[in-house]
């Protein structure tokens, strides 16, 4: 009988009660729900070998194919949780169930579910949604507890917000700076992009709700005199293109494509439309890593929260996906969030927001970026609080200092085995000299450090075009001294709250914002020229006191 095993506490998987949540009974035990299960990888030994040599410049990338034989799920470990969960009459769905992935993908009733796991199922009210939720620990069988690293999907509360800020139409947040927005091909254009279109490349995109519709995206581009990108959408979890209005999730989205899709006008782009819970946006980027069809060479991540917010397994299996992307030449972007140096979260301590703390993610941090005549006139740390956002940044209480973060005046971890700094690098977010977008037929000034992304991201697929091949993980090239002296505007003036801008890299903006001509010479040893006139915005600059 099942009620005589030996379970064993799953580490890391703790979930605490929502503030603000209300109980309003347990959930249905006939009801049906689905779940990610994560397997350790074929050998820990050699996935810690690699994570060190991740942290090095000049690694090999390889395959997708070889990554999943070298570092993917053992099959004998998938058939004995696949036994495991036949055992608590649990189905296993073959579709998302993908040694490459690690990943187990089943569903069941929740009186099967909480046997299984050792957990107790309620539904929840909240301000922010209703929510499946539980308290406490997983528990598994001890014979599979050495197994599986992870469960997801049990609870299903919110994880995930937005890195997006809107300009204030008319009566709006009074701000210390004059406005000037832009649109994102004459952002690059200031920052000296390098010639090229993202001509065989694919952005993929992480997105927890929203959607596009192609007719804006069909008049946007139109009117930048920018051929319309190819756009498709893959469903993950469930997740589907939901356009709505503009006061949604779709200006999100819409700000995500429309910045990469001005950039880098013939790269494919793929967005992968997922619930906002940590099993949807986990799945979604270890879909996206491991897409064999599309093969994005960079993914552009605007959604998520305070590592506080997180439970350790999620912490450390985003990690491992990500981790999976650096091996497989994969550049992931990753916005470091709007709420300064509190990240949001009212304690008044520090914290940074994840995934953009991840060891293997780019963190990108906010500017305030004024220009004339397509020249930088002055560049600061965007901070408009209390009224509006400000970039996120700070130190990592999960993840350690990188070596390529050595030297570069990190400031000390609050918490012991912290110490990762955040963002990396920078560029254009403040709402006041925002983005030009359309949302769901509506002309819009966006900005946020979801704007930095995606920005990032289209420099990265244009450098992947002129270097003929994915450059990968970039961390450990960027603060190379030659890399740091020569591809970054330095951000010297401003604050995020608690930390301030300061020569060389800071929390707040990191090495700075791109300038992108030597970057990429810096990067790939080889010359190449800026963007040609011609691939500047049909449109001119709005400008207003």
């Amino acid at each position: 009988m099942t009620s005589t095993r030996k379970f064993t506490i799953l580490s890391g998987t703790e979930r605490q009660p929502v503030r603000g949540a209300r109980l309003i009974h347990n959930s249905h035990a006939d009801q049906t729900i689905e779940v990610s299960i994560r397997l350790r990888p074929r050998s820990e030994a050699k996935h810690k070998e690699l994570r060190s040599a991740l942290e090095k410049p000049g690694f090999k990338h390889m395959s997708r194919v070889e990554f999943e034989n070298a570092y993917g799920a053992d099959p004998a470990d998938l058939s004995q949780v696949k036994k495991f969960a036949q055992e608590f009459g649990l189905k296993v769905h073959e579709t998302g169930t993908e040694l490459a992935r690690r990943t187990l993908m089943v569903s069941g009733t929740v009186s099967n579910l909480e046997k299984a796991f050792h957990v107790e199922l309620k539904e929840y009210s909240h301000p922010k949604g209703n929510f499946r939720g539980r308290i406490g620990a997983i528990s598994v069988p001890t014979e599979y507890a050495d197994i599986i690293t992870g469960v997801f999907g049990l609870d299903n509360r919110p994880q995930a917000e937005p890195h997006f800020r809107r300009l204030p139409s008319t009566g709006g947040l009074r701000t210390s700076v004059s406005t000037s927005t832009y649109d994102p091909n004459e952002v690059a254009q200031i920052y000296d992009y390098p010639a090229g279109d993202g001509t065989g490349q694919c952005i993929g995109i992480i997105e927890l709700g929203g959607g596009f519709q192609l007719d804006d995206l069909s008049n946007y581009f139109s009117s930048l005199n920018i051929n319309v990108p190819q756009v498709i959408s893959v469903s993950v979890d469930g997740g589907a293109n939901n356009p709505t209005n503009p006061n949604s999730a779709d200006a999100e989205v819409m700000l995500d494509i429309e910045v990469a899709g001005a950039i880098a006008p013939a790269a494919k782009i793929v967005v992968y439309f997922t619930p906002n819970t940590d099993r949807g946006f986990l799945d979604a980027i270890t879909t996206a890593v491991h897409d064999s069809t599309n093969q994005p060479s960079v993914i552009s991540i605007s959604w998520g929260s305070a590592e506080s917010q997180w439970t350790s397994q999620a912490l450390t299996n985003f990690n491992d996906a990500f981790q999976a992307a650096a091996a497989m030449g994969v550049t992931v972007c990753v916005a470091s969030g709007d709420n300064g140096s509190s990240d949001g979260v009212n304690d008044g301590k520090n914290h940074v927001d994840f995934p953009s703390s991840s060891s293997f993610a780019l963190g990108c941090g906010g500017t305030t970026m004024q220009a004339s005549s397509d020249q930088i006139v002055n560049e600061t740390v965007w901070n408009d609080q209390p009224n509006g956002g400000a970039t996120g940044g700070g130190v990592s209480d999960v993840f350690p200092l990188p070596s390529w973060q050595n030297g570069f005046d990190v400031p000390a971890p609050t918490v012991q085995g912290g110490g990762r700094g955040v963002p990396d690098v920078s560029g254009d977010a403040d709402p006041n000299t925002g983005y030009n977008i359309l949302v769901d037929g509506e002309n819009e000034v966006v900005g946020g450090t979801s704007a930095v992304a995606p920005l990032w991201a289209a420099l990265v697929a244009r450098i992947n075009q002129q270097l003929g091949k994915p450059i990968g993980f970039v961390n450990p090239l960027i603060y190379a001294q030659a890399v740091e002296a020569s591809g970054f505007h330095d951000i010297t003036q401003g604050n995020n709250g608690t930390f301030s801008a300061a020569k060389g890299w800071d929390p707040c903006t990191g090495l700075g914002s791109p300038d992108g001509v030597p970057l990429e010479a810096a990067l790939t040893g080889k010359p190449t020229a800026p963007a040609t006139a011609s691939a500047r915005s049909g449109r001119s600059k709005r400008t207003a006191a």
